[in-house]
């Protein structure tokens, strides 16, 4: 840090205002829109799960908010911080989320948010923290950190400099965003070409059949659900695949939740052999993921049902890629219901409308499909690697601009 800056404690150029503690029972169909914690997001305002307040006059002068107050949240992600625009008015302040203004001519409005984001102020607000489960803070931690204050012309350098730099990393990652949707979108509509006749000739296609899925498994795949009651954790105990653990395409046995095996005792007909496709009917429906050899003897709660296809009929390597197509998916988001937990039943699972190729097509189906997908996922981790060398690019200028070591910058992130 440079000689000439000087050392402020935050609670010395601004003031803090926290927000009202607004009861569910309180809210309406429209009015204000309350800014919750949830709403305040890494550097803007979220219009997430609305929820609207009418609010008497006393209440309006305390807590309304107006465009450009500056936000940041006080419990769980701490330090997130955002800016009011017009598009968010009126709306006012709940609680948990702190309003910060200026009260210094010496502070710069637009050097006081980036520092605001910067790693240094998220770093010793989450020192600040208390609790385990919930980190919660108050605006006395904040108004106690320290923040390094140049001159009003050398915040203002710095903030032209952070401007310029930042628009051309916004501009390079929304480029590396569209061609991480595009190359995401390759093989999807490659996918969706197989299942609807797009690829392949005609007389290709006049080979396919067509059954529903219970008339497709294995004699011993019964389409049934998994544990409805898992229990608590059990040391060295069964290992079971819940919802939340269909995340990517294989299902390993590490960090899975371990069950008293005496409960899965009613459940053999969902008792893995280690090659089912693994399917959520329960919450995020529609999700699949294929579980290993090493799950083998393991279970699954009540929101997944496993699928092992007639192998006569069926490769579980081609079921994969027709469980994952549109054409399937579409058929199980129309039979999904529900508002708090989204499920579809088993007896409209039982009915989806299947088509597949003879076993000779799928598998060469599948060697095209494992190929691009192998391509593609190759082009999502060299953008996904471009995303966050970018984020990494943004921490480190401003790492510089609040140690004093920011100068001018010629950015190249095309």
């Amino acid at each position: 840090m440079k000689q000439d800056w000087e050392i402020k404690k935050l609670g010395e150029v601004c003031t803090f205002a926290n927000g009202y503690a607004f009861q569910s029972k309180e809210y309406t169909e429209d009015g204000y829109f309350v800014i919750r914690i949830g709403n305040v997001q890494d550097g803007y305002i979220e219009l997430n799960n609305p929820r609207y307040i009418k609010l008497s006059e006393e209440k309006q002068k305390k807590f309304i908010l107006s465009e450009g107050d500056v936000l940041v949240s006080l419990t769980g992600n701490v330090g997130r911080v955002g800016e009011i625009k017009v598009e968010h008015l009126p709306a006012v302040l709940n609680q948990r989320v702190a309003k910060i203004s200026l009260s210094s001519k010496s502070l710069h409005k637009a050097y006081l948010f980036y520092f605001l984001t910067s790693n240094y102020f998220i770093a010793e607000l989450t020192k600040a923290g208390r609790g385990a489960a919930q980190q919660n803070i108050s605006t006395t931690d904040i108004e106690n950190l320290i923040i390094p204050l140049p001159s009003l012309s050398e915040q203002q350098r710095i903030v032209a400099i952070l401007d310029e730099a930042f628009a051309a990393i916004a501009k390079a990652k929304a480029n590396a965003e569209k061609n991480l949707q595009n190359a995401r979108e390759l093989f999807e509509s490659y996918l969706e070409g197989v299942f609807v006749g797009s690829k392949g000739s005609s007389s290709d296609r006049e080979e396919w059949e067509e059954r529903t899925l219970e008339k497709l498994t294995d004699e011993k795949c019964s389409l049934s659900y998994g544990i409805v009651q898992p229990g608590e954790e059990y040391e060295n105990g069964l290992p079971i695949v819940r919802p939340t653990d269909l995340t990517g395409r294989f299902i390993k046995i590490e960090r899975l939740k371990r069950i008293n095996p005496k409960l899965a005792d009613g459940y053999k007909r969902t008792k893995l052999i280690g090659d089912e496709l693994l399917l959520c009917v329960r919450g995020t429906t529609g999700s699949i993921s294929i579980a290993t050899p090493e799950l083998r003897d393991a279970n699954v709660t009540r929101g997944i049902v496993p699928i092992r296809f007639n192998s006569s009929l069926i490769s579980q390597e081609f079921g994969y890629y027709l469980l994952i197509s549109n054409f399937i998916q579409k058929q199980i988001k129309a039979k999904t219901y529900g508002t708090a937990l989204m499920q579809i039943n088993i007896g409209d699972l039982r009915l989806l409308r299947i088509l597949y190729p003879p076993l000779k097509q799928q598998q060469s189906i599948v060697r095209q499909l494992d190929t691009l997908r192998t391509e593609t996922q190759k082009l999502e981790a060299m953008y996904q690697k471009k995303l966050e060398d970018l984020e990494e690019l943004k921490k480190s200028i401003l790492q510089k601009a609040f140690s004093g070591e920011l100068t001018n910058i010629k950015m190249n992130v095309s």
